[in-house]
């Protein structure tokens, strides 16, 4: 129960911030949903950085992963809005921004956590030098 608890927690603070972002920064009709691929692109490189530091460390709190990694980074990026704005995008006939929006999600995504887990690797060996 107490991991439910707060992957219930860690979502409810992620989503909250992620709802922050996107009602700063509302998407106009017919166009990309900027708000949401940035989101979707920091929450991907904050998931980079976490897993590998998470993953040095000898001793970690049981709860903190599924608090921060599921719960707060999965509450915070939204994939399911992702492929609901790239449906809309499809229905009212924005056919090239769907894809775009598509394609340029999906790899900005894959590119920051790759890249932030790699300049954590990076940072973390210079630092133990």
């Amino acid at each position: 129960m107490p991991v439910a608890g707060v992957v219930a927690l860690g979502g409810a603070l992620g989503a909250t911030a992620r709802y922050g972002v996107q009602s700063a920064w509302p998407t106009a009709a017919g166009g990309i949903p900027w708000a949401t691929l940035t989101v979707n692109a920091v929450g991907c490189a904050v998931i980079g950085v976490f897993m590998v530091v998470v993953g040095s460390l000898r001793t970690v709190h049981p709860l903190l992963r599924p608090f921060f990694g599921t719960g707060v980074l999965g509450g915070f990026t939204t994939f399911s809005t992702y492929a609901g704005d790239t449906d809309t995008l499809l229905a009212a006939g924005h056919t090239r921004e769907a894809l775009v929006y598509l394609t340029v999600t999906l790899a900005a995504a894959l590119a920051a956590a790759w890249s932030a887990a790699w300049l954590t690797r990076r940072v973390m060996a210079w630092r133990r030098r």
